[in-house]
């Protein structure tokens, strides 16, 4: 086997010209494949954190017929008490006018518990203005969107008159103003548990309740284990699969894209040991005069495909992740950021095991694509190669 290296080592160095274009093509396509993967990979981080981390994981409603959940604080424990939930946060949520001045418009007003929906939304992690948990603190008061603020043209400290049919009108004061770069930031505004009830003039009810959990992938479990209490449960899978469809789709297209990308640079490599097989038929023929069996002759050959692969996917990868990491220093434009979600710069994650699949994927399929040009080069008779020179 030593011989066998040392000879393929040798028609690679040989032929530079040749080794620097199948060593160039597949570094191009694993530099390509590297850098793609870790944007897909960091975008789909990013749409996980500005979307299932920002959703309540398990969504719990009344039961049917009924419009409030009355015995929350006994539901809340019990949903608690089950394995997996890491955070339960009540709430009171309906449509409200909202009326400063002259301008008008309608949102979501949801009464919470501040220090629990924190933990389900993060929200005090989005706020530009003000301070989220003074809610707790202080009866008639409002935390809105940033776009809401400007289309009402209010600062943080102004009154906003909130008014709806059947509601009781509300002065409240904005003490708070968040933005998250999404649809949110015009059509939710939160408040008080107790602001929402009085609002809305009911007693002490919710109409639903929002779970956070351990592991958001469980989420399906234990919205069904809630149902047995009564109550209606659905998880994040259910209630947004346009997002699993969307990252779903994203990494098949890519995938097919990728592994197109390889195939097509690994078939360059079989070019070049065929033009090598032509190149060294006399060699091949004094091998097979001095003893040298098929075998061998085909192992040289497959071990030129797999040398060459692995010199690719090395100089691919590396120049690969130098890219993506340059790429992640990109700084999205302010006038951008809300268009992308909030993003500010390019969401790149490079990861080893990525690198260590690509490398052992593009080494081993070049092993494959050797074969052919392998197998032509076993095939020759050591007689008519010899006279061949």
């Amino acid at each position: 086997m030593h011989y066998e290296l040392f000879i393929a080592f040798r028609q690679i160095r040989a032929r530079k010209f040749q080794t620097l274009l199948s060593v160039g093509a597949i570094a191009l396509a694993v530099m390509v494949l590297t850098v793609s993967q870790a944007l897909m990979v960091g975008f789909t981080g990013e749409l996980y954190n500005t979307t299932v981390n920002k959703l309540p994981h398990v969504s719990v409603s009344p039961q049917e017929g009924e419009d409030y959940i009355y015995l929350y604080r006994t539901l809340t424990e019990r949903i608690s008490s089950i394995e997996g939930v890491s955070t339960v946060s009540p709430f009171l949520t309906g449509q409200a006018s909202f009326r400063f001045k002259d301008n008008s418009l309608n949102s979501e007003l949801r009464g919470i518990i501040p220090s629990q929906e924190n933990e389900i939304s993060s929200i005090e992690e989005d706020m530009v203005e003000g301070n989220f948990r003074e809610l707790e603190f202080s009866r008639n008061t409002v935390v809105i969107g940033s776009r809401l603020a400007d289309k009402l043209e209010v600062n943080l400290g102004d009154s906003v008159s909130v008014s709806f049919p059947n509601a009781n009108t509300l002065s409240l004061r904005v003490v708070g103003i968040f933005h998250t770069g999404s649809p949110l930031d015009e059509s939710l505004t939160y408040t008080s548990l107790d602001t929402a009830q009085e609002f809305y003039d009911v007693t002490d009810v919710v109409n639903g309740i929002s779970v956070r959990l351990r592991d958001f992938d469980q989420d399906r479990e234990v919205a069904a284990e809630i149902e047995e209490t009564g109550y209606r449960a659905r998880g994040w899978t259910e209630t947004n699969p346009a997002i699993l469809r969307t990252i779903a789709i994203e990494s098949t297209s890519n995938n097919v894209i990728y592994g197109l990308i390889i195939v097509i640079a690994s078939f360059g490599v079989v070019s070049t040991l065929n033009l090598s097989v032509i190149g060294a038929t006399g060699q091949i023929g004094m091998l097979r005069a001095m003893g040298a069996s098929v075998l061998s002759i085909q192992r040289i050959f497959i071990l030129q495909s797999g040398i060459l692969g692995l010199m690719g996917a090395l100089a691919g990868t590396f120049a690969g992740v130098l890219i993506a990491l340059a790429i992640g220093q990109y700084e999205v434009p302010a006038a951008s950021s809300d268009v992308y979600g909030g993003i500010t710069f390019i969401p790149i994650v490079v990861r080893p095991q990525d690198i260590v699949v690509i490398i052992v994927a593009v080494f081993l399929l070049n092993l494959i694509t050797g074969i052919y040009p392998a197998r032509q080069a076993a095939k020759l008779d050591p007689v008519k190669a010899i006279s061949t020179r």
